[in-house]
């Protein structure tokens, strides 16, 4: 089952963080998802259960579109995790096919992420720079800068990502 995230699952989404990216790598992870809730660009955390228990997370973000009219409002899905014995099992693609839903719902107009092209393009992901987007940082490679275009994009939302400030004050940013 896919839901909502609420607050009394913090302690559960952090558990299922640090145990899908391992302990040094999961604690950091873990600590950015926190301050990302906390933030007002903050706009959707999801949890996936099983048998009364969370066992994956995903998160959307606030970030913008330096787009050459004006900023542009988009989503940042980050982080995305699954317990480990759940992993291969779906539960991040029907996290990730939900928060794509959710996304065209609230009316952003594109989707971004930074992660495994072989991974993401079966979920809809295309690569970022073909569709006339840069990344918020050279430390992001191409093949891992990623969109899925939304309802309510227009072919003049072109331009630089730029993330929100969460992701500088952690240095969440490039492929780690």
């Amino acid at each position: 089952m896919i839901r909502e995230q609420r607050a009394e699952d913090a302690v559960a989404v952090r558990r299922v963080i640090v145990e899908a990216f391992g302990p040094e790598e999961g604690e950091k992870v873990a600590d950015l998802a926190q301050a990302l809730t906390a933030s007002p660009n903050h706009r959707l955390g999801l949890v996936a259960e099983q048998d009364d228990q969370v066992v994956g997370h995903v998160q959307l973000s606030r970030s913008w579109v330096d787009a050459p009219a004006r900023l542009v409002e988009v989503l940042v899905l980050s982080p995305l995790s699954a317990l480990p014995g759940y992993q291969g099992k779906g539960i991040g693609r029907q996290l990730v096919a939900r928060a794509i839903e959710e996304a065209g719902k609230a009316g952003a107009p594109m989707l971004f992420l930074e992660g495994s092209p072989a991974y993401y393009s079966r979920l809809g992901f295309e690569p970022g720079r073909g569709h006339g987007f840069t990344p918020p940082s050279v430390r992001i490679p191409d093949a891992a800068f990623q969109v899925v275009l939304l309802p309510g994009h227009e072919p003049w939302m072109t331009g630089a990502l730029v993330y929100n400030e969460v992701f500088w004050a952690y240095d969440a940013v490039g492929l780690r």
